[in-house]
C-alpha cells in the first residue's frame, strides 16, 4: 500500500504493527537510512505465529506490548525530531585542511549552487542548506534533522556529484557543529580563515552566497540568518579593527609571489601575460601596476572587461588578446598570471615543452601563477628544465613573513566575533517561539470567531453592516488586549530585562495551558514535509 503525504506517523505505525502495510511505505516515511532501525522495531513486537488453540491471555499481552512498542517508538523518534533542535552543520574542505588537486574535484561552480542546494535538501535528514564554493575552500552548510545521517548524506553526495571516494573526502574534510560551524563562517567573513589575513574578496563571495540563495527554497531562514549575520561580522571586524590595514588578497600575493620567484633586475622588464579579465584577474592587472608595471598582455574571451579596465588605468598600454591567442601569446611572455573559470587545463605540459624558451633575465625559466580553482596549469609542467608552476596552496609562502602580526589582529576580531556568536545563538534560540505565537493567536482567533457568531445569530437579522463591523471590531480589540501581555512574553526584548530562558520558559508554559502543540504532532508536520519534498 502506497503511503500518501498526509498518512500521519501515528497510522503508518500501527497499520505496520497489524499488517496493514509493508516495509518500504514505512521507511518512505522515516527516510532510508532508518532501515535498520525499522527492522529492530518490527522484531522488538511481532511475535511468531500462534496455534489456533492460542488462549486470548497472550493474544491481549501481544497486543499490550505491541502498543507499548508503539509509544517507545513514537517517542524516540519525537526526541530526536523536536526536542532536539535540528543542527547547523559544516562539511568542508580548505586551504588548511585540503590540497588543491582534491578541492579541484569537490569545488561547485557559482551557477551550480542552486541545483545543489536543491538536492541537498532533497536528502533525508537535511532541511536547509548553503554553498561557499572560492580557491581557497568548498563548504556545505546545512541544517541537519540528525547530525550523524546528515553528515553521512552529505558526504555521500559529495562524493557522487565529484566521482571522489567518500574514503578520500573524510581524509580532508572538517566537520564543524552549531556554535563551532557559526564561529568558522563569522571567522571566514572577517577573513580570518583566509590565506591571507583580512583580505576583502571574501566578504563579497560571502554576499554573493545570500545573493544566490534567496531565490532557492532551500535557502532558508537558519542559514539565510546565519549569512547575513556573518556579513554583518565581516563589516563590523573590518571597521574596528587594524585587520585591513595593510592586507593583501591573494591576486596581489599572486604578484607578490611572482617577484620573489624573479630575479630582482628583472621586475621592470619581465613581459607579463594576464589570462583571465574577471574579479581576480582585474585584481592581478591592478597589483601589477601598484609594483610598476606598466605594460601587459590580456587574454580574455571578449574585450569588454579588458576595456573597462584600460578605462580605470589609461597610463597602462593593456594589449587585448582573444583566448585563440594565448598559445602565441604564451611563447612571448615571462610570467603568466591565469585566473579563469575554465574547467579544463588550458595549459599541458606539450603546450608549454613547444614554447620557445625565455631570456637569461628572467633565468631562463617561464613562470606560471596559476590561481585558479580548479587549476588552469597542469602541475606536471614543472618537470620541465624551462618552465615552474605555482598555484594557490604555494601562496603561503607570502604570508608567512607578518605571523606575529596576523596573530595580533586575529586576536582583536575574536573578540567581536565572540559577541556576534551569542547574538546570533539568542536569535536562533528566539525562533522556537514563533510557532507558539502563531498557534496561540490562530487559537483565540477561532473562539473569537465562533462567539462572534454565536452573538450575531442571537441579534437582529436586519442589523446593519456598520453595526455588525462594530460588534467585529470590539471583540478583536478585546482579543488584542488580552493576547498582548502574553505576546509580549513570547518576544525576547533585552530593553524589558528578560531574559532568553525566560522567554523559552513562558513559552513551554502557553503551550502547556492552550494544548498548542504535541511532539507527536510536531513530528508528522516534518516528516510529511520531508516527504513531499522527496516526492516533488
Amino acid at each position: 500500500m502506497a503511503v500518501s503525504s498526509g498518512l500521519s506517523t501515528t497510522y503508518a505505525l500501527e497499520t505496520l504493527i497489524h499488517g496493514g502495510t509493508n516495509s518500504s511505505s514505512l521507511i518512505k516515511v522515516f527516510g532510508r537510512n532508518h532501515r535498520h532501525g525499522y527492522l529492530n522495531f518490527k522484531r522488538s513486537f511481532v511475535s511468531p505465529r500462534c496455534d489456533a488453540s492460542s488462549s486470548g491471555s497472550a493474544s491481549d499481552s501481544v497486543r499490550s506490548s505491541s502498543i507499548s512498542a508503539l509509544e517507545q517508538l513514537k517517542t524516540s523518534a519525537a526526541d530526536r525530531y523536536t526536542k532536539e533542535r535540528s543542527s547547523i552543520v559544516v562539511i568542508g574542505l580548505s586551504i588548511h585542511t585540503c590540497p588543491v588537486e582534491m578541492r579541484e574535484k569537490l569545488a561547485i561552480p557559482e551557477a551550480e549552487w542552486p541545483r545543489a542546494i536543491e538536492e541537498l535538501c532533497n536528502l533525508n535528514h537535511i532541511e536547509e542548506a548553503a554553498v561557499l564554493s572560492t580557491c581557497n575552500r568548498m563548504e556545505i552548510y546545512v541544517v541537519a534533522l540528525s547530525q550523524h545521517r546528515g553528515v553521512k548524506e552529505v558526504t555521500e553526495w559529495m562524493s557522487k556529484t565529484s566521482g571522489v571516494p567518500v574514503s578520500e573526502i573524510c581524509q580532508h574534510r572538517f566537520l564543524l557543529y552549531n556554535s563551532e560551524a557559526t564561529q568558522h563562517i563569522f571567522e571566514v567573513s572577517a577573513g580570518l580563515d583566509s590565506l591571507v589575513l583580512g583580505e576583502g574578496q571574501i566578504l563579497a563571495q560571502v554576499k554573493q552566497v545570500v545573493t544566490v540563495g534567496q531565490k532557492i527554497d532551500g535557502f532558508g531562514r537558519n542559514i539565510s540568518g546565519l549569512f547575513k549575520h556573518a556579513i554583518s561580522v565581516g563589516k563590523r571586524v573590518r571597521t574596528e579593527t587594524s585587520i585591513s590595514a595593510g592586507a593583501v588578497s591573494v591576486s596581489s600575493a599572486a604578484v607578490e609571489l611572482a617577484l620573489m620567484k624573479l630575479p630582482e633586475a628583472s621586475h621592470a622588464s619581465a613581459r607579463m601575460l594576464v589570462i583571465g579579465a574577471g574579479k581576480m584577474g582585474k585584481l592581478v592587472i591592478k597589483h601589477l601596476v601598484a609594483k610598476g608595471c606598466t605594460k601587459m598582455v590580456v587574454v580574455n574571451r571578449s574585450e569588454e572587461r579588458v576595456a573597462a579596465i584600460r578605462v580605470e588605468m589609461p597610463d597602462v598600454q593593456i594589449i587585448y588578446k582573444p583566448l585563440p591567442e594565448m598559445l602565441a601569446c604564451a611563447a612571448e611572455a615571462d610570467v603568466i598570471f591565469t585566473s579563469t573559470a575554465s574547467e579544463s587545463l588550458l595549459f599541458k605540459k606539450e603546450n608549454v615543452q613547444a614554447l620557445p624558451p625565455v631570456g637569461s633575465g628572467v633565468g631562463g625559466v617561464r613562470r606560471f601563477i596559476d590561481i585558479s580553482v580548479p587549476r588552469n596549469v597542469g602541475s606536471c609542467i614543472s618537470e620541465l628544465e624551462n618552465a615552474k608552476v605555482y598555484n594557490v596552496d604555494d601562496l603561503k609562502e607570502v604570508v608567512a613573513a607578518n605571523k606575529e602580526d596576523r596573530l595580533r589582529k586575529a586576536m582583536e576580531a575574536q573578540a567581536i566575533i565572540t559577541e556576534e556568536i551569542k547574538e546570533f545563538e539568542a536569535w536562533r534560540d528566539s525562533l522556537e517561539t514563533v510557532p507558539t505565537i502563531k498557534k496561540l493567536r490562530a487559537y483565540a482567533e477561532r473562539l473569537r470567531v465562533a462567539e462572534l457568531e454565536k452573538c450575531l445569530s442571537k441579534m437582529n437579522p436586519d442589523l446593519s453592516k456598520k453595526d455588525k463591523r462594530a460588534v467585529d471590531d470590539l471583540s478583536r480589540g478585546i482579543l488584542n488586549k488580552l493576547l498582548h501581555g502574553p505576546m509580549q512574553h513570547l518576544r525576547c526584548d533585552e530593553s524589558e530585562g528578560r531574559t532568553l530562558n525566560e522567554t523559552i520558559e513562558n513559552m513551554h508554559a502557553l503551550n502547556r495551558m492552550f494544548s498548542l502543540e504535541t511532539d507527536v504532532s510536531l513530528l508528522e508536520q516534518k516528516v510529511r514535509a520531508k516527504l513531499d519534498q522527496i516526492q516533488k
